[in-house]
């Protein structure tokens, strides 16, 4: 029997000092097992996981002694959170800690694009010297449209100000009068306004149903004929066929995505693309970032399991009849 157990690659100083306290099962892989996690969780007090394990009712109804799921990182997609709401087990997750590391990836993907950094690399260390070739565009003065304006937004539109970038923002859950978006000077306007404005589209949301296929080839239509188009949130929010084809087309000059609507993706089309960068999902892997998340959902599921409130609860519970 385990207090804790651990699904999926979560190391360091944060985790031994968990295991001082409790008795933690460490098992990276078992995310790839759904039969045998439904096995193993019925005797844990909590289960710690990244994005891969999925946390949906059948598991909930077999871990009869869950108090709560700690979801290292920010999106909740593989979380079934009502169900675990109705079931009385909290959920936590670290909603801040990664910000800084994945606004500093935008950014760095939108130079990437704009100074065409990639494509000359490979060129050159092919023997090539085709200077004319990778003619690139100054970020000065050209306008970022961040397409979600919650932390990771804000940080990045304010690291995109340090570029003499002019900042506009689309967030329909944020109000105009918000301190964050003041910031940034441009302020909140319509998806649609956005679109034809920027420069770059920069995305900052999370997978839900208001959001799933939101740029499709209707969206991808209205942006600026050579603007750039940047996701490091969720893959499920772009129709990667309406990407290809408005980059094919020439109506968006690149792409760079860190994220794709299935993960890992088969080989495709986008992957033929050279005006395309691909990463697999790391805007959150930094030392800094991975330490932050560890520490904080470490803190809270000790916290819970002694019975104290947690820092960074995601929902609201109230005493449930488990037997």
């Amino acid at each position: 029997m385990s207090d804790v157990l651990i699904t999926e690659n979560l190391r360091g100083t944060a985790v031994d000092a968990l295991s001082s306290r409790f008795k933690v099962a460490f098992h990276p892989d078992l995310w790839r097992d759904p039969a045998e996690l439904l096995r193993v969780i019925g005797d844990c007090r909590a289960i710690i996981i990244r994005n891969q394990t999925r946390v949906d009712e059948p598991l909930l109804k077999a871990a009869k002694k869950l108090e709560v799921i700690g979801r290292a990182g920010v999106g909740l997609n593989n979380v079934d959170v009502a169900a675990a709401t109705r079931a009385g087990i909290l959920v936590t997750s670290t909603p801040d800690q990664n910000a800084i590391s994945v606004a500093e990836l935008a950014i760095g993907l939108i130079l990437s694009l704009a100074r065409k950094i990639s494509a000359a690399d490979a060129d050159t260390k092919l023997g090539g010297w085709n200077r004319m070739q990778f003619l690139g565009i100054e970020l000065y003065g050209k306008t970022l449209g961040l397409v979600g304006a919650g932390r990771t937004g804000y940080l990045t539109g304010r690291r995109a100000q340090a570029f003499g970038m002019n900042v506009i923002a689309y967030d329909p859950y944020l109000s105009k009068d918000n301190i964050l978006v003041s910031e940034l000077n441009g302020g909140l306007t319509s998806l649609d306004d956005l679109l034809r404005r920027s420069d770059v589209v920069s995305c900052h949301l999370p997978a839900t149903a208001d959001t799933e296929g939101l740029f499709n080839a209707a969206r991808f239509a209205l942006m600026k004929r050579g603007a750039f188009f940047i996701n490091t949130s969720r893959g499920e929010i772009v129709v990667e066929d309406a990407l290809i084809a408005a980059l094919e087309s020439g109506a968006l000059a690149g792409a760079a995505l860190d994220v794709r609507a299935i993960e890992p993706p088969t080989r495709g089309k986008l992957e033929s693309l050279p005006n395309v960068i691909l990463m697999p999902h790391v805007a959150a892997f930094t030392n800094e970032a991975q330490d932050r998340v560890t520490r904080a959902i470490c803190e809270d599921v000790t916290r819970v399991l002694e019975g104290k409130p947690a820092i960074n609860a995601v929902n609201r519970i109230q005493a449930v009849n488990r037997i």
